[in-house]
């Protein structure tokens, strides 16, 4: 008789959720991580306040938030534990919370507090956490999965892969579950950095870098895909949610469209200046809605010289397309080292959507980053991980 109903590899938060789930149906669950405490990446995800869900991270609303190359593939988890049950879970615990933009649920205090929820809750389900423990190998049986552990071999009926993508390597990341995956012949799609810093060639940094620091709310285009939010200039290049939200979409040779002034109607504001300041240069005039030194150097980059009372409508016209239309080429990210999450992964092809169970592989369950399901930034891959984890508790 296997040691365990169900061992579970990884103690982040898609593991987490599937040992409890999987605990209270009373299966015997083994918990396994490398690190010396669990849920690393919830510890230091949203400046340490843990950005634990998006209310918008549901199958109706979050529909086209989800990247994959079958987007739908995430919406029968997400339908079945929605962002509301996890929101039940925390205020279960007197977790003080808040919502802070579009959407995304931050704790007040700390993210320990979503751990120790977490771990509270495995211990309550029964389930077994052994940390600090390295995989030395795995392999199906006639009866499941034996797993060989740094303190000893371990069977099991199921087995579930949570360890995670690529990203921040510093935290002990790897492509393990990649490898494993591939190891029982399930398909994986390539993988590549997301909701990254995007880096620029060095006549760009140029100019960027003296502006390192410098914040700004911008729209940040590629292709249909925009996003409104800060956008932030760095000693590498450009930062912020914006950047880090289009940086899913941007592909090597892809540019990058970015609206210096949303929603002001530019021309117009130009042509009033022209009218009542017409000894001013154009950089003062941009720096009454910009930052002064951001002002400064993009009135540089135009190349626009004399007063704006000089200026015909063309070339005001020219001005205002530059900013509502500054076209820029990143040549590079900042990589997994920077990376919030890993983009691609086990191919849902391979995935029953309903139990994260592989089709091929009876009793094999991939849930969480491994996956290639990857959400927006604030709040919708923690979704992806408690709903994904709960359905493989639930089947395994």
């Amino acid at each position: 008789m296997p040691d365990f109903d169900v061992i579970i590899l990884g103690a982040g938060a898609a593991g987490m959720m599937a040992a409890i789930e999987a605990g209270r149906r009373g299966r015997r669950v083994l918990v396994i991580d490398h690190a010396s405490s669990p849920g690393e990446k919830i510890r230091i995800s949203g400046g340490g306040r843990c950005n634990f869900t998006n209310v918008h991270a549901t199958a109706t609303a979050g529909r086209d938030r989800f990247l994959s190359r079958n987007p739908r593939f995430a919406l029968s988890a997400l339908s079945r534990y929605t962002p509301q049950m996890f929101m039940s879970l925390v205020r279960r615990y007197n977790i003080p919370y808040h919502e802070k933009t579009l959407g995304q649920l931050f704790c007040d205090n700390s993210s320990l507090e979503i751990i120790n929820l977490l771990q509270t809750e495995m211990t309550r389900a029964g389930a077994v956490l052994s940390l600090s423990t390295t995989i030395d190998g795995v392999e199906k049986t006639d009866d499941g999965f034996r797993v060989g552990l740094s303190n000893g071999p371990a069977t099991a009926t199921s087995l579930i892969v949570a360890t995670g993508g690529k990203s921040i390597p510093k935290m002990g990341a790897t492509n393990f579950g990649y490898r494993l995956a591939e190891q029982f012949g399930l398909a994986v799609t390539d993988t590549r950095p997301a909701l990254v810093p995007l880096t620029f060639a060095e006549q760009e940094l140029a100019w960027m870098t003296p502006l390192a620091g410098i914040s700004t709310t911008a729209i940040v285009s590629l292709g249909k895909a925009g996003f409104e939010e800060a956008l932030l200039f760095t000693h590498r290049g450009l930062s912020g949610p914006a950047i880090l939200q289009i940086s899913s979409y941007w592909r090597e040779g892809d540019g990058i469209s970015i609206d210096m002034l949303p929603h002001l109607d530019v021309i117009g504001m130009l042509r009033e200046a022209r009218q009542a300041t017409p000894k001013l240069a154009v950089q003062t005039v941009i720096a009454a809605h910009l930052p002064k030194r951001l002002a400064q150097v993009l009135g540089e980059r135009i190349g626009v010289t004399t007063q704006i009372g000089d200026m015909s409508d063309k070339v005001l016209a020219t001005v205002a397309m530059t900013l509502e239309k500054w076209a820029l080429k990143p040549v590079g990210s900042e990589g997994y080292r920077t990376a919030e999450v890993t983009l691609g992964g086990v191919d849902t092809d391979e995935l029953d959507a309903r139990t994260m169970e592989a089709k091929a592989v009876p009793g094999l369950f991939i849930v969480g980053e491994v996956v290639d399901v990857t959400g927006w930034l604030g709040g919708y891959n923690f979704q992806w991980a408690w709903a994904s984890g709960w359905a493989a508790g639930q089947a395994a």
